[in-house]
């Protein structure tokens, strides 16, 4: 059906409507071969607190934006190629529901659907389209990812040194390799991370020497495996920083 749908000529006004609400801030997305497969509007959990984006789900990329208006104008265009993103479901608690985890290389985000069977439906397209870009491109499922930021509501204190207080004065910042909430002190060093940042970014003390003695990798991979085991720990470290003010912290 998408090879089908690939040069049709509803596909290419769906996709040049697209193109329109996002105006001339955003990327041109009219390629040979693109299909939209879907769209709607999810709930991203950013660092501050949830809030509404329109998410397009192409057969090759997802895009996502800020709304402006329904359906009409969007802002803040970001651009996700889906061959690198691996997802991972996120049980229910309290008001977040039908969540799961869109992972990459460059950034990590949780996203909520009104409903079961709307999650069910943006779960099985994803893994869809990204079964069928590794299947045509013969590459294997990314295995790294960036940390997804713990949310600033759930630190009122340096999550390292379990010391410094935040206030308005001794601002949170975010350490880019595990995303824990971390003071000033505790995250003064910077790493080169490729995947993220061509120029070294903020890290923690903590995470600064394990990359420096090789360890990291394992330390890693270990806390990723407990987004999809734990629910406790899904929900309280699932956010991450791309359109809110102050985000270089």
């Amino acid at each position: 059906m998408v090879d089908r749908l690939a040069n049709s000529e509803a596909n290419t006004r769906r996709i040049s409507i697209v193109e329109n609400c996002f105006g001339a801030a955003g990327q041109p997305l009219t390629i040979p071969g693109r299909v939209l497969i879907g769209e709607g509007v999810l709930t991203k959990l950013c660092r501050k607190k949830p809030k509404a984006r329109q998410f397009f789900l192409f057969n090759d990329i997802l895009v996502y934006g800020n709304i402006v208006i329904q359906k009409k104008k969007y802002n803040k265009q970001h651009i996700i190629p889906l061959e690198n993103v691996t997802i991972d479901s996120i049980q229910d608690e309290g008001d977040l529901r039908n969540g799961w985890l869109i992972k990459t290389p460059t950034k990590s985000f949780a996203v909520y659907a009104a409903t079961a069977t709307e999650k069910s439906e943006w779960m099985n397209h994803i893994n869809k389209c990204v079964s069928d870009l590794l299947s045509k491109s013969g590459k294997t499922p990314s295995n790294e990812h960036a940390a997804v930021w713990v949310p600033d509501s759930e630190a009122t204190v340096c999550m390292r040194c379990q010391k410094a207080k935040f206030t308005p004065v001794n601002r949170r910042h975010h350490c880019r390799k595990c995303g824990f909430v971390v003071c000033g002190p505790c995250s003064e060093k910077r790493f080169l991370l490729p995947s993220q940042s061509s120029k070294p970014v903020r890290i923690c003390d903590f995470c600064y020497d394990l990359l420096s003695t090789g360890e990291m990798t394992t330390c890693q991979s270990a806390r990723s495996d407990s987004y999809s085991q734990s629910p406790k720990s899904s929900l309280n470290n699932v956010s991450d920083d791309d359109d809110d003010e102050d985000s270089s912290d």
